[in-house]
C-alpha cells in the first residue's frame, strides 16, 4: 500500500503589539498579545490533536525561529495535549532581517526610498531579496530531504512543521511552488494562521499549495 503523501505545515504565530501596528518585526523578540495567544489556541483546538490534521504522531520533525513570538506559539499549539513534541531552533526560519527598516512601517521607510519595495530591494542592513531566496530554498530542501526519506525508505513520519513569519512565510510559500520569491507578494499570510504545503499526482517532483490561513481569524 502507498504511502500517503508528505506534508510541510506552515505556522505564523500569533498577533504581536508591532504586527497590529504594521511595524517590521525582524530580530527584534517581543511577546504575542493575549490576542495572538488566543489564535493559536483556536487553531489548536481544530487542527491539533489525534486523528486531527496536524496529529503528532505524523510529525518527523519541528523547525521553529528562535524568537519569542514563534516558541510561545509553538508551546501553545501543543498546550492542550500536555505533551509537547521534540523540536529544533533553527535560525534558517527566522523572519526576513529588515536591518536598518527594522521597527518601521512601510510609509517610514518610503519616505527615505519612496521607490522602496522588500521583494526586489530586500533591506540596507539586512538581508537582501537574494540572501533571503538562498536561506528558504536551503530551509526546503532540508524539508524536501526528510519527506524523500519518508516517502521512499519509509524511514520517516510523514509531516514536517515550520513555525515562523509572515515574509519568512510568504517567501517560503513561493519558492516551494518553483515561483520567484517576488511573487510572495500575492500570498497573504495572517498572524495565527496555518499553511499545508504538499505535493500533486503522488509526486515529490510537483510540489503544491494545499491550503492556506486556515483558522486565522478571531473574533
Amino acid at each position: 500500500m502507498a504511502r500517503p503523501m508528505p506534508r510541510l505545515f506552515v505556522v505564523r504565530h500569533g498577533e504581536t503589539e508591532w504586527s497590529q501596528n504594521g511595524r517590521h518585526t525582524g530580530l527584534t523578540d517581543i511577546p504575542l498579545t493575549s490576542r495572538g495567544e488566543d489564535q493559536v489556541r483556536n487553531i489548536a483546538t481544530r487542527l491539533v490533536g489525534k486523528g486531527l490534521a496536524l496529529d503528532p504522531e505524523n510529525l518527523c520533525v519541528v523547525h521553529v525561529s528562535p524568537r519569542q513570538r514563534a516558541h510561545r506559539t509553538f508551546h501553545l499549539l501543543f498546550e492542550h495535549l500536555g505533551t509537547i513534541p521534540n523540536h529544533v531552533l533553527d535560525e534558517d526560519v527566522q523572519e526576513w532581517n529588515y536591518g536598518d527598516y527594522e521597527g518601521m512601517v512601510s510609509s517610514e521607510i518610503k519616505k527615505f526610498d519612496p521607490k522602496w519595495w522588500i521583494w526586489n530591494d530586500g533591506c540596507p542592513g539586512g538581508e537582501s531579496a537574494q540572501d533571503m531566496e538562498a536561506r528558504v530554498d536551503r530551509v526546503i530542501e532540508k524539508v524536501r530531504a526528510y519527506h524523500r526519506e519518508y516517502k521512499e525508505k519509509g524511514t520517516n513520519t510523514r509531516d514536517v512543521m515550520i513555525v515562523a513569519h509572515g515574509h519568512f512565510n510568504r517567501v517560503l510559500i513561493a519558492r516551494w511552488i518553483k515561483f520567484q520569491l517576488c511573487l510572495g507578494t500575492h500570498f497573504n499570510v495572517e498572524p495565527g494562521s496555518v499553511a499545508i504545503l504538499g505535493y500533486n499526482h503522488n509526486n515529490l517532483e510537483e510540489p503544491a499549495l494545499n491550503a492556506l490561513n486556515l483558522f486565522s481569524i478571531v473574533p
